[in-house]
């Protein structure tokens, strides 16, 4: 993808950088800065007191560290708020997959009740917006925060030393024994598809979304339930390869290669840039 490169030359976010847009819904300037403000807005939930940066704080790779997600009045969902990084190349949203655009998918955390709280005709009147113009500037800003230019990244380019000798050795793992490149491929390191790979203590038995590797490690905990604590634990489990996925079987790695595999995992923590520079 270009924006790893331009990345990689540290060139700003701009109108001509090849993000993936919907006919009806162009990236511009001003589309842009309405949906990061409205982003940080409070009054997009029903009691004032969280807005979308809540669940998706920019300092947390676009994610908090709740296990699950945290609503108005202290309510508990059953998901984890899932980053949402490079997602202008998402085939579907929600970690179930149900929501196809990021046009819809923006606004139903708005509206759900143990969420936001807040029905979409009472958040546009609040506002004194359209709900189109809401939907189309919230996922204009979603579409511009992307993440690159990683250890990962450099080594993929030529930079041999950009990665340790462990990391390198976690990447031959990745790639081979381990079988992580079978779910998490390409440039956003995921198939975009939906897996069950009896990850997670709430529905374990159900597909979700294969996540982006990207930032991983500043995102614990881990799992659509948020039940692993650690990159080590997630190791943990797909080592044990106790799921019905034809994918996902036992790995038998020695404690030198989940290091090692723990270790490559960190290199995938490159730039967020979010926004038209």
């Amino acid at each position: 993808m270009i924006w790893l490169l331009l990345f990689a030359l540290k060139v700003p976010l701009g109108l001509d950088t090849h993000i993936p847009v919907p006919d009806d819904n162009p990236l511009n300037p001003e589309t842009v800065a309405l949906g990061r403000k409205l982003f940080f807005d409070k009054r997009l939930s029903k009691d004032n007191s969280i807005a979308c940066a809540t669940c998706h704080d920019p300092k947390r790779a676009f994610t908090d560290e709740h296990p699950r997600a945290k609503g108005i009045n202290g309510q508990i969902g059953r998901r984890r708020s899932p980053r949402i990084l490079n997602r202008a190349w998402g085939k579907s949203f929600f970690w179930d997959g149900r929501s196809p655009t990021l046009e819809d998918q923006v606004v139903q955390p708005i509206a759900n009740p143990i969420e936001m709280g807040l029905p979409l005709d009472e958040a546009v009147a609040r506002l004194g917006i359209s709900e189109t113009t809401l939907r189309r500037a919230l996922a204009s800003y979603v579409r511009t925060i992307l993440a690159g230019n990683s250890p990962y990244d450099r080594f993929l380019a030529g930079d041999r030393a950009a990665l340790t000798p462990q990391q390198q050795k976690g990447l031959q793992l990745f790639r081979g024994k381990a079988g992580c490149i079978s779910c998490h491929l390409g440039p956003n390191l995921t198939d975009e598809e939906l897996h069950q790979t009896g990850a997670g203590r709430i529905d374990s038995g159900k597909p979700f979304k294969t996540p982006s590797l990207r930032q991983i490690a500043e995102a614990a905990p881990y799992f659509h339930d948020g039940s692993a604590p650690t990159l080590e634990t997630v190791i943990d489990h797909y080592d044990k390869g106790e799921a019905n996925d034809p994918e996902i079987r036992p790995l038998h790695l020695s404690p030198d290669e989940k290091r090692a595999l723990s270790e490559f995992l960190k290199s995938l923590t490159g730039d967020i840039q979010e926004g038209l520079q």
